[in-house]
């Protein structure tokens, strides 16, 4: 009978989870892709760059609301069981409520390794999948993202500007800087349009002035019509993989060599991994932080709901109790997220930030301990 109890117990804790992850991962997720809206208009990418750019962050989502949903489902479904009067039955079946203890705790440590999974190995694969889109795409939509009255820099080293765009895609009164080798390169023009020529991006430009400056020597021409060649197009966007895109092991192996420490499985020649050098030692221990770290937040976020068990809901202070319960439970949340601020370079002051989680889910589970085995005693 007592396995029934926890296996609709657990089914209950399952299904709210569940409900809540995914719809609160999507509302999320609709609203970051409308931001992404940018990526297609602003940079002038395809729709599939931008397709695939936003279903790729969709594990980051899941990963970031992970912690605060499995508390609240705890919270949520004990609460409930509490209120009506479902909680007796396990007692009145004569549970032992340290038992009742560790089988969240149990569960805890199987949601625990899948939340590694997630933030060491999914969710930065995903993010540099999402990046190479940006690497490996080029600028298409060229006259998408020319905006009037606006210096428009989205292709790197190119400067556009234009008082206005009519309905048939003419731009007029247009500037454009160039960089090039050793010096820049001014046009002016009456009139344009972004066509393509043998497959080739080309600016068609009308009525018009060149000024060229190379090595401090100006020159200038006048022009009726000119093609001003968008070839090989790369944009301001950054698309170099970032700490956050590295894969755990290399960060890893980043962080051994540079504090020489000796572990062979880790040893890796520097110059392979990208980010690793010399300066960049705290933002790569924040980002083992947020892999491994903060996950272990995760069974202390389980436990905490059940403080309410260490009452009833007949007593005079159950609510405050509830109130109390939810309020350290956002605590720790925030706490899980902010102490990474005091991350710094050397490792001698992070070993509290780091072994912090274990030092609180010992003294948690201590009270349960000492607390459900004194009444027991008592009783």
């Amino acid at each position: 009978m007592k396995k029934l109890l926890y296996r609709k117990l657990l089914k209950d804790y399952v299904n709210f989870f569940l409900i809540a992850l995914v719809s609160s991962s999507l509302i999320i997720w609709v609203f970051q892709a409308v931001n992404f809206l940018d990526i297609m208009v602003e940079d002038g990418r395809e729709y599939t760059v931008y397709i695939n750019y936003s279903l790729l962050n969709f594990p980051k989502i899941i990963s970031r609301l992970l912690p605060f949903v499995i508390f609240f489902s705890i919270y949520y479904v004990l609460s409930k069981y509490e209120l009506n009067n479902e909680l007796i039955i396990f007692w009145n079946f004569g549970e032992n409520k340290i038992k009742f203890v560790n089988f969240i705790l149990y569960i805890s440590l199987f949601l625990l390794l899948i939340q590694i999974c997630f933030t060491s190995i999914i969710v930065p694969k995903s993010q540099d999948q999402a990046r190479s889109f940006l690497r490996n795409s080029n600028v298409n939509f060229l006259g998408s993202f020319v905006k009037p009255k606006r210096f428009n820099d989205t292709i790197e080293g190119v400067t556009i500007y234009s008082e206005k765009k009519d309905s048939e895609g003419y731009l007029y009164n247009l500037y454009i800087k160039k960089d090039i080798k050793k010096g820049f390169e001014i046009t002016y023009a009456k009139k344009g349009i972004f066509k393509q020529t043998s497959g080739v991006p080309v600016l068609v430009l009308y009525n018009g002035e060149t000024i060229r400056n190379k090595d401090n020597k100006i020159t200038n021409f006048n022009f009726s019509k000119s093609d001003f060649l968008l070839r090989n197009l790369t944009t301001n966007t950054t698309t170099q993989q970032k700490n956050q895109e590295m894969k755990t092991k290399d960060i890893l192996s980043c962080l051994v060599n540079l504090y020489k420490f000796k572990i062979e499985l880790l040893s890796k020649d520097l110059n392979q991994i990208i980010n690793c050098a010399s300066g960049n030692e705290v933002n790569l221990l924040k980002e083992i932080y947020k892999r491994l770290i903060v996950p272990l937040y995760i069974p202390i976020l389980m436990l905490v709901p059940y403080i309410m068990i260490l009452s009833s809901k007949e007593r005079i202070n159950y609510s405050r109790l509830k109130l109390i319960t939810f309020l350290i439970g956002i605590f720790i949340i925030i706490l899980s997220e902010g102490i990474i601020r005091f991350i710094s370079k050397e490792l001698g002051d992070n070993i509290i930030i780091f072994i912090f989680p274990f030092i609180l889910l010992f003294f948690l589970y201590l009270m349960f301990f000492f607390k459900l085995n004194f009444k027991i005693k008592n009783k």
